[in-house]
């Protein structure tokens, strides 16, 4: 499923959903690291969103453009070493906007435990699933 990872590293801006109380929650996201099936994130330990991967880390994640889209969901983790996470910060033109240390964010990553590709623009249109679950 290699053409599903290229996309989203060509699209790295996606809708992120978690769950809190048994509703689910959408925001925008940025991939700020892509390495195998493994995605690396940043966020304020303030934020809701880090409250709700804390409670049920289990995520789904939504790229699109034009007729081609990427769903993938897996598990988040918070153990990002420091070398990663300062990576992560350095090389990241918004975030030392933002926060003033690497070490005010919380960095966690996604393995991807299931992918799906969709393209709607040939005839018929492709849809292809891959699990490692």
């Amino acid at each position: 499923m290699d053409k599903a990872f290229m996309f989203l590293d060509g699209h790295r801006d996606l809708a992120f959903a978690t769950v809190e109380n048994g509703l689910p929650k959408l925001r925008v996201f940025r991939i700020m690291r892509m390495e195998g099936r493994t995605l690396w994130f940043a966020t304020s330990p303030r934020k809701e969103v880090y409250r709700q991967l804390q409670a049920n880390p289990h995520v789904e994640l939504l790229a699109m453009s034009g007729d081609t889209s990427v769903r993938a969901s897996g598990k988040a983790a918070f153990d990002v070493a420091d070398d990663v996470a300062r990576e992560i910060y350095d090389t990241n033109p918004v975030l030392p906007r933002l926060y003033d240390d690497w070490r005010d964010l919380a960095y966690f990553s996604v393995t991807v435990g299931a992918i799906d590709y969709y393209d709607l623009a040939p005839d018929p249109p492709v849809l292809e699933h891959r699990s490692w679950d």
